[in-house]
């Protein structure tokens, strides 16, 4: 039975109905894939053109390498939850949805806020990033003095991010579809320009570069902030989490970050044709092709220089992939670079947008959120409501806030999410072993307690100044659903229906 007030749950048959009301119903017109590069075009962007280099240099030194295997491992075993619930409850939402079928409304309430972190603050943060490279592609092709950033007034005006989140709106706003035609061809520039550098890179490896392959750990600065030490590290009483094997673990909570956005893929298991059988390779296929990359990627550019000379300089300047190439003198390998890069950030951005606005559209669906933002446009079939919603905030946010810091904070709201996630297979798995799935996890509940122990893992190696935001931003939302969403909640409502009417 569902239960009632903060643990009222809505029933998978009830969810998968709901997607059939004319005025909220999305458009099913995507395949497996269409699915697969929505994955790839996420989660191939920023991490693979600077983390890898930037943790090298200041965290993990080469063993980066094996930081982004221990992230992989993480996102393999949530990835296997993840397809076993989308096949299962093929619904607009992804966890959100999942834990309100499973954990209850509040629950579900509180990892929908947790997404919106995810995605709104990546799609911010990214956008930011694509608008430096636009500066450096303008300076390739002769126009050194156009920047994207110009102070105004008090306020510094981001004007690429800005025109960036304005064409990705408008194309989100058009359809998934055409959606998935751009990512495809932006993804091929992409993935083409990161083999590249892996190729003409491997010629310059010297094997004297990954030794040591863990350095031994720095001792801790005296006027180093204990909130900007991981959590685990402080905990067992260590003086740093640089270099050694708090650095290593501490690098694959970070690196981490390359890895976000795969999940966008369960978001869009409504638009999928067959999702009981293309959403799980979707989400496969994209964590193996870029896993692949990835480790590829750091193996090369810790083997083309030292680690020490990939640090962050005196005045905060993090290195990339371009900066092992100038160092070896391939200067013509920058401006490919960068170019691969602007490309890889355009469909990050485009992924994390998508995905907002799909949490968004369930929520509203819901009740929590002002169900008007749930409307479907009559010929598209997308959310067209929400997408300008999500598209004028983030837009906001990109132009005329600062992004630094972000990373972490995307972080730790993903495993979150990925924790539960992996705990409602193991409940829903006994509260409703007769439902349909169309694909079934392995081993559970060993694997699903295996992915919470790994996420878990990397939660502790975040800094304990990404925990007390994190924490801030949840009673933030704890604020929001007493103030708005319980009220206005759809089941809440035909629960209230129900008890009325059984009492005449």
């Amino acid at each position: 039975m569902p239960g009632t007030g903060l643990w009222r749950t809505k029933s998978v048959e009830q969810s998968i109905k709901d997607t059939d009301e004319p005025d909220t119903k999305l458009r099913k017109n995507l395949g497996a894939w269409d699915l697969m590069v929505f994955g790839v075009s996420v989660v191939i962007g920023a991490g693979i053109f600077t983390l890898a280099a930037s943790t090298a240099g200041d965290t993990t030194g080469p063993s980066v390498s094996l930081s982004f295997i221990i992230a992989a491992i993480a996102c393999g075993l949530a990835a296997v939850c993840y397809a076993e619930f989308a096949s299962t409850v093929p619904v607009a939402g992804s966890a959100y949805t999942y834990s309100y079928a499973t954990f209850g409304e509040f629950i579900a309430w509180i990892i929908g806020w947790d997404l919106i972190l995810e995605f709104a603050v990546a799609a911010a943060a990214v956008s930011k990033g694509w608008s430096s490279y636009l500066q450096q592609v303008l300076a390739l092709v002769g126009l050194n003095g156009v920047p994207t950033k110009f102070e105004l007034g008090p306020l510094q005006f981001d004007w690429g991010a800005l025109l960036l989140i304005a064409a990705l709106t408008t194309v989100l706003a058009v359809g998934t579809k055409l959606s998935a035609r751009v990512s495809l061809v932006i993804s091929a520039i992409k993935v083409f320009v990161v083999l590249l550098v892996v190729v003409v890179g491997l010629s310059y490896v010297n094997a004297d570069n990954y030794t040591p392959f863990i350095p031994p750990a720095e001792s801790g600065a005296e006027d180093a902030s204990k909130l900007d030490q991981s959590l685990l590290s402080l905990l067992l009483g260590g003086e740093t989490s640089s270099f050694g094997v708090f650095g290593l673990l501490a690098g694959a909570s970070l690196v981490f970050f390359a890895f976000i956005g795969f999940d966008v893929v369960a978001t869009t298991a409504e638009e999928t044709r067959n999702p009981q059988r293309d959403a799980p390779r979707g989400i496969f296929g994209s964590l193996a092709i870029v896993t692949v990359l990835y480790v590829a990627v750091a193996i090369v550019v810790t083997g083309m220089v030292n680690y020490t000379q990939l640090g962050t300089t005196p005045d905060g300047e993090k290195a990339t992939l371009a900066t092992a190439f100038q160092l070896n003198g391939i200067t013509w390998a920058a401006g490919v670079i960068t170019v691969g890069a602007l490309a890889g950030l355009t469909t990050v951005v485009m992924v994390m947008f998508l995905g907002q606005v799909r949490i968004l559209f369930a929520m509203s669906r819901d009740g929590l959120l002002p169900r008007g933002l749930a409307k479907t446009h009559s010929e598209n079939g997308t959310p067209v409501r929400a997408t300008l919603i999500v598209g004028l905030v983030v837009a906001l946010a990109a132009a005329f806030f600062p992004a630094d810091k972000l990373e972490e904070m995307v972080n730790v709201g993903t495993l979150f999410a990925f924790i539960l996630v992996s705990a409602g297979v193991i409940i829903l798995r006994r509260s409703r072993p007769d439902l349909p799935r169309g694909f079934r996890a392995p081993l559970v509940p060993l694997i699903p307690i295996l992915a919470i122990i790994a996420c878990v893992w990397l939660m502790l190696n975040l800094t304990a100044l990404t925990w007390v935001r994190f924490i801030v931003w949840m009673i933030a939302g704890v604020v929001v659903y007493f103030l708005y969403g319980r009220g206005h909640s759809r089941l809440g409502q035909q629960q209230r229906d129900v008890s009325s009417g059984g009492s005449v």
